[in-house]
């Protein structure tokens, strides 16, 4: 495993459209083993939770002066919320879990994070259910390309 693929492994789990889903297979792909690549990739994407509730309590305060900046943020709030709200308001943080869980675009640590600060949900159970979220996500992720390669190589011999 080289430096540049752990560096970039590391920067697409922690990028807000990539994420685990992009960081995990880009590592399998690049000759990362399985229980490597998923170690690092479920550590760094379970960071984001911790990091955006660093950046709202601090530099968001600073930001929020200033009007483009506000803009856009209500707008990324905005999605947020109606993304999340439904699943957490129906069922809780298991919600939230699940909302993480789904790898899909939209869906994820980021989303579920900010979805859960804008609810007002505790702080330590969001952290905790983005955790338990990336690594089911993980797990799918993983699952769904490994299957894929081999039904690759099953279907080009």
């Amino acid at each position: 495993m080289s430096l540049r693929t752990l560096l970039v492994t590391l920067a697409l789990c922690l990028l807000p459209i990539s994420e685990l889903r992009g960081g995990l297979p880009f590592a399998l792909s690049n000759d990362i083993p399985l229980p490597v690549a998923y170690l690092i990739c479920v550590g760094a994407n379970a960071l984001v939770a911790p990091l955006v509730y660093l950046f709202l309590s601090s530099l968001h305060r600073l930001l929020e002066r200033w009007q483009p900046y506000r803009r856009l943020f209500d707008h990324i709030v905005e999605r947020a919320r109606r993304k999340v709200h439904a699943k957490v308001e129906k069922y809780g943080y298991a919600g939230l879990i699940l909302f993480v869980a789904i790898p899909l675009p939209i869906t994820g640590a980021y989303t579920g994070t900010l979805g859960a600060w804008i609810l007002g949900m505790d702080r330590r159970k969001t952290i905790l259910a983005v955790f338990v979220g990336v690594i089911i996500a993980g797990i799918i992720v993983a699952t769904v390309f490994t299957l894929g390669i081999k039904a690759l190589y099953f279907f080009l011999k």
